[in-house]
């Protein structure tokens, strides 16, 4: 069977270049409805991707399954792991909790989302999301979702320093469609969401690709539906010792993007930074000490 770290969704866009045309239109058939559309019978899942019953057999062992059964089993598991909520997660994890101190299982369990997450990080997209995120010529949104904000208002933040011409869409208001009217071709939507992924960020996502916007998103291993129409993704492992998910490594990618934004049109930014700093000082923000 194949790592447990990885999804059946990264195990599939990893070996794309090496399937058969037939097992390529299958996988993109996997992918749109991903993970519900494996959880059928196999004749089923070859017929709504109008391939073989033996093509389906050939993918699945390709992804290193020793047949549809198994293959089956995990996508189960991992549909049960998208849907856990915050109590039925920290029981799961309390059964099975070693007795070693919690500040070091929790280290460990973000130093290996960290390098788990960077080892799947295409370097290409990466450059390109900070390429699209840098560019002032295009109007940049970022929305995040309930808990996700907070990773969406540190990049707005930062992005206000580091150039003009952006707008922080509060997705989890009902007045968020009023973002929308301003969205056109070209513009960037980055957006922020994790499992139980929310209604309203995929109504905004979906809306803003209508319009024509760039999206970005920043998922975990098992992806946001928003997947199916993002430009880029990119997806972090989230679980720790916790009832709750880790942003440790979403967060450790925001500020790698914001480093490669500020880099990529410095003098511009250093600019409006020393022009800040002088605003800082006309009003006393911050104290200073001589």
């Amino acid at each position: 069977m194949p790592e447990a770290t990885q999804t059946i969704s990264d195990r599939i866009q990893a070996g794309l270049d090496g399937f058969t045309r037939a097992e390529r239109q299958l996988a993109h058939s996997i992918l749109e409805n991903y993970p519900a559309s494996g959880l059928g019978p196999l004749a089923a899942l070859a017929k709504a991707a109008d391939v073989s019953v033996p093509t389906v057999a050939r993918m699945v062992q390709k992804l290193g399954y020793k047949g549809y059964p198994e293959f089956q089993a995990e996508l189960r598991s991992e549909l049960q792991a998208r849907a856990q909520n915050p109590i039925a997660k920290h029981e799961t994890w309390a059964e099975a909790a070693p007795s070693e101190h919690i500040l070091n299982r929790y280290a460990n369990a973000v130093i290996g989302n960290i390098r788990t997450t960077l080892s799947h990080i295409d370097p290409a997209a990466f450059d390109r999301a900070a390429g699209l995120i840098a560019d002032p010529n295009r109007h940049l949104y970022i929305a995040g979702g309930r808990i996700t904000h907070t990773l969406a208002e540190y990049l707005f933040l930062h992005m206000q320093v580091i150039r003009p011409n952006l707008t922080q869409v509060q997705a989890t208001s009902h007045a968020w469609p009023h973002y929308l009217l301003n969205v056109t071709k070209g513009d960037v939507l980055a957006v922020f969401d994790v499992r139980r992924y929310e209604s309203n960020t995929l109504k905004l996502a979906r809306m803003a690709h209508e319009r024509g916007a760039v999206l970005v998103l920043f998922t975990d291993q098992w992806r946001s539906p928003i997947s199916q129409i993002a430009d880029i993704t990119f997806s972090t492992r989230i679980v720790v010792p916790s009832a709750w998910d880790s942003g440790a490594a979403n967060l450790l990618l925001v500020e790698t993007l914001i480093a490669a934004v500020q880099t990529q049109g410095w003098e511009n930014t250093r600019a409006r930074m020393e022009e800040l700093e002088d605003m800082f000082d006309d009003t006393r923000l911050f104290q200073k000490f001589t």
